[in-house]
Order: structure tokens, then C-alpha cells, then sequence
């Protein structure tokens, strides 16, 4: 697998270098450019007080940074799309420490050829990794790290059919053939198995580690991706975006669930009001919980996370 993982690699940075060198060329012989780019930064914050506050409550502040940079190459059958998403955000709660609230690097980029210029229908590759900046922790326990940069890390490389309305801002991706890469490059959390890799193996007298955790584990499998997006009301926006994943090698037909919604609520060019949710589903990935002081790793559960704030946005 990880000789399939190296050679996809290759394979797919030959291509995308051979359409780069072109599409330079091209920019040469005219001045004409086909690239389109949007950022898109923002701040938002959330913030409580209380002072003789009868019912009771504990002051709290919230900031999240957050980023979305997006360059994309059109030219009659050719679609390039490459995507760059950040997000980070802090909690600080009267009598606790700062705690992490959000956290996501994600990286994607689709590269389409269709043989006409009138069919929706693209022949597609596409690539995405998805990590964190920092730690995660279990709180109220800051001592012993559940996640952490490159820990995990999510590598989806495929090739298959895209769907394209730019019309309708509507987008399917269907791939038959998907290899996805687990990294968890942590020793201590690749020796406790942690997010479906293989744990160490330990000496039942002694203790000692006798197999070491391994780093990655790699699936071949089935993908489906689906992002639209639309302004249903005067300055109010809702975009969604859901993958489904199933290996074919390991519990085939069990579904990795990831399904994002942000509404989006514009009070005039620079402050926006945000809403929204994020679901996660994957059975490799066993929740942790404190029992009487320790962490015990359980089953798998619906992660879900819900987000509301108001912010300072800049797009340029």
C-alpha cells in the first residue's frame, strides 16, 4: 500500500507540473488569464459578563481565526481547482484555563478535463489532506494530548467523475478508486492504536514494547463528495459540503461520514454573522472519556460540533 501511496503521489504531481508548464506557456503567448482567486479572512468573537449576576454564570470570551483561499484554472475542458481552508479559535472561561474550540488545515485541489465544452461531466483526480495546528486535548485533563499536528492527518488521492453546475454553484464527485492514508506520527498515540492504526504490541510480564505502533494505515476505497452552495434569502447564504467514504478492504459498506453546513448572514460588507454545524462519523476513530481520573478509549461516536458567531470578514 504504501508503494501504491508513493506512486499516486508521483504520478499526480507529473500531471498537475505538465498542465502548470502549459498553462504558463499559454499566460506567455497572451495576456489573457484564465486563473480566478478569492480570500477570504475573518476574526470572530464571542463574549459574556457577569457582575452580581443573581442567577449565576462565569464570564467567558471566544475568538476564532479563520481563512478560505481558493485559486481556480478554467479553459474551455480544462477545470484546476485548488482550495486552502484554516481555522483556529480559543476559549477562555472565568476559572479555567484557555481551551481550544476549533481547530483545521485542509488542503484540496481537483484537477478536471471533459471532451466537450457543453457536458457538466468532468474525468477528475482529486486530492485532499486535512490535519490540525495544535493539540487536542480531553478536557478537563491538559496532561495527556488526544491529538496532535500530523496526529491525525488525512490523505485522499482518486481518480473519477465530477458534476459541475457553476450555474447553480452545485458540485458531485464520484470516485470508484480512492486510497486514503491515515498518519498519526505521534509515538505515544500511534503505540495506543489511536485513530485505526495498528497499536504496539507489549510483553505481557514486563511491559516493555516488544512491536512498536505503526505510523499510518491505508485504505482503497469508494468516495463521494457533494458541495453547494446558494444564497437562499437576501444576504443570507448557505453552503454545505458532505464526503462518504467506505474501504473496501475493511468492513465494506460501513460509511466515514463528514458533513459541514455554514450559513452565512451578512450584516454589510465587513461584519457577517455565521451559523453552523459539522458532523463526523468514522469507525475507526474511538472516543476517549475520563473514568474515576484515567482516559478509557471507548467506541466510535457521532461527533458533532456546532459553531455561531459574528465577526470582521475581509475578502480580496
Amino acid at each position: 500500500m504504501k508503494k501504491i501511496l508513493i506512486l499516486s503521489s508521483v504520478c499526480f504531481f507529473l500531471v498537475f507540473s505538465k498542465v502548470n508548464a502549459q498553462i504558463i506557456q499559454t499566460e506567455k503567448a497572451d495576456t489573457i488569464s484564465y486563473w480566478k482567486k478569492s480570500n477570504k479572512v475573518g476574526f470572530d468573537i464571542t463574549q459574556i459578563a457577569f457582575v452580581n449576576w443573581n442567577p449565576g454564570g462565569n464570564s467567558s470570551i471566544s475568538g476564532l481565526l479563520k481563512g478560505k483561499f481558493i485559486r481556480e484554472y478554467k479553459k474551455t475542458n480544462i477545470n484546476w481547482k485548488n482550495e486552502l481552508i484554516a481555522r483556529y479559535g480559543l476559549n477562555k472561561q472565568e476559572g479555567q484555563e484557555i481551551r481550544k474550540t476549533d481547530d483545521q488545515l485542509q488542503i484540496n485541489s481537483t484537477f478536471g478535463y471533459r471532451t466537450d465544452t457543453i457536458s457538466n461531466w468532468f474525468y477528475s483526480s482529486k486530492l485532499t489532506f486535512t490535519t490540525q495546528f495544535y493539540n487536542g486535548y480531553n478536557y478537563p485533563n491538559t496532561d495527556d494530548a488526544i491529538s496532535r499536528f500530523l496526529a491525525p492527518a488525512y490523505f485522499f488521492l482518486g481518480v473519477g467523475a465530477e458534476y459541475e453546475r457553476e450555474e447553480l454553484n452545485l458540485n458531485v464527485y464520484i470516485s470508484p478508486l480512492t486510497q486514503k492514508t491515515t498518519l498519526v506520527l505521534d509515538r505515544d498515540l500511534a503505540n495506543q492504536g489511536a485513530f485505526g492504526v495498528d497499536q504496539a504490541v507489549y510483553d505481557p510480564v514486563s511491559g516493555e514494547i516488544i512491536r512498536k505502533g505503526k505510523r499510518s494505515r491505508t485504505e482503497l476505497g469508494f468516495l463521494v463528495t457533494n458541495q453547494w452552495e446558494k444564497e437562499i434569502w437576501k444576504n443570507i447564504s448557505v453552503e454545505h459540503r458532505l464526503s462518504l467514504y467506505t474501504d473496501y478492504l475493511n468492513n465494506f459498506g460501513n460509511i466515514d461520514i463528514d458533513w459541514q453546513v455554514l450559513m452565512e448572514m451578512t450584516v454589510n460588507e465587513y461584519v457577517k454573522a455565521n451559523l453552523g454545524t459539522h458532523l463526523v462519523y468514522d469507525d475507526d476513530i474511538k472516543a476517549k472519556e475520563e473514568i474515576d481520573g484515567e482516559q478509557v478509549t471507548v467506541g466510535p461516536k457521532v461527533q458533532l460540533k456546532q459553531i455561531l458567531g459574528i465577526g470582521l470578514t475581509y475578502i480580496f
